[in-house]
C-alpha cells in the first residue's frame, strides 16, 4: 500500500479526502432520515448525471439551483471530510450521494424508510473510465495504462474496493420498497421513461413540460458546459486540462481500449462472480 492511500475495514480509499475516523462516524454515527434521498453508485458510474437529475425533479426542471450551488454542496458525498462536515451542518431533508460498499453505508439506513437510488455500469466501462479519471485527481496512485487499471480492479486494490462485490451487496437490496435499481445503460438508452421511473420512486408529479426541462438540462451536452456539475472548479483536487471529468458519457468505450483477449477473460470472471444472480439485472453486452 502506497502512503497515499490507507486501508479500512478492507477497502483501500485516497488518504487526501478520507480519514478512518470519518468513515467510522459515518457507518456507526451518522443518522438518514425518512425523508432523505441518497444517490448511490460505484465511482465512475454516472453518479453526477444521477444527481443532476434528482436536483432537477426537485426544481421541476428549472435551473436557477443547479446553475448556482455546486453539485458537491447540493448533494454532500457524506464518507469525504469535507462531505461528511457539510452534511451534518445541513437542516435537513437531506440530498446525499455515496459511493460507499454496503457493509460500509450509515447502519441507520436498515431501519429507516430513506429513499436509495442505486445505479451500476458496465464494469469493463467502469474500468476506461476510472483510468481516465482517477489520472486526473491529486493525490491518488496513477495507473500507468488501462492494462494496469484493469489489474488493479480486478484485484480490489482501487478505492471503493471490488466492484463484484459492490454491486453484489447493494443488488441484495433490490425488493425493498425504499430502494430504486437502476443501470447507467437503461439511463442512456431510455433517458425519458428511466427519469420517469425516478420521479415515481420519489413521489415528484412533474408536467410534461417540466419532463421535457428536466431531460435537456440534464443532459450530458448541456452538463459539461456547466462547471459546477464536476468537480473541475476544485484545481486543488483535480487536473481537468489532462482528463476532463466529464469525457465522452457514452456506453461501450472500453471496445476502443480492451484486446479481445482482455474482453473475454474477463466476461468469464464476471459469469464466476456473478452466476447467481438474474442475467437480465446487468443489461449491457
Amino acid at each position: 500500500m502506497s502512503d497515499d492511500t490507507f486501508w479500512y475495514k478492507g477497502i483501500t480509499f485516497p488518504r487526501a479526502y478520507y480519514s478512518p475516523g470519518i468513515l467510522r462516524k459515518v457507518q456507526e454515527e451518522f443518522v438518514l432520515k425518512d425523508e432523505d434521498v441518497v444517490t448511490v453508485t460505484y465511482p465512475k458510474s454516472g453518479i453526477n448525471w444521477l444527481i443532476e437529475i434528482v436536483c432537477l425533479i426537485h426544481s421541476k426542471g428549472d435551473t436557477k439551483w443547479v446553475q448556482s450551488v455546486p453539485i458537491w454542496e447540493r448533494s454532500s458525498r457524506v464518507e469525504t471530510v469535507p462531505g461528511f462536515a457539510s452534511a451534518n451542518k445541513k437542516e435537513g431533508p437531506h440530498l446525499l450521494t455515496s459511493h460507499l460498499p454496503i457493509h460500509l453505508f450509515p447502519k441507520s439506513f436498515f431501519s429507516s424508510k430513506v429513499k436509495v437510488i442505486y445505479v451500476m455500469r458496465n464494469p469493463k466501462d467502469v474500468i476506461v473510465s476510472s483510468y481516465f479519471f482517477w489520472n486526473s485527481i491529486n493525490g491518488v496512485k496513477k495507473s500507468k495504462s488501462v492494462e494496469q487499471r484493469l489489474e488493479w480492479f480486478l484485484e480490489g486494490k482501487v478505492p471503493y474496493g471490488s466492484w463484484f462485490d459492490h454491486v453484489r451487496g447493494w443488488v441484495s437490496m433490490r425488493e425493498r420498497g425504499n430502494f430504486l435499481l437502476l443501470s447507467y445503460e437503461e439511463l442512456k438508452r431510455d433517458t425519458k421513461r428511466t427519469v420517469e421511473k425516478i420521479c415515481q420512486f420519489l413521489g415528484k408529479k412533474v408536467e410534461p413540460e417540466e419532463l421535457s426541462l428536466i431531460l435537456k438540462n440534464s443532459s450530458f451536452e448541456v452538463m459539461k458546459e456547466n462547471k459546477i456539475c464536476d468537480y473541475s472548479m476544485l484545481g486543488d483536487v483535480c487536473s481537468v486540462d489532462k482528463n476532463p471529468l466529464m469525457r465522452k458519457g457514452i456506453t461501450g468505450d472500453w471496445k476502443n481500449h480492451f484486446t479481445v483477449a482482455q474482453a473475454e477473460a474477463f466476461d468469464k470472471l464476471f459469469q464466476e462472480k456473478m452466476a447467481d444472480l438474474p442475467r437480465e439485472l446487468f443489461p449491457w453486452e
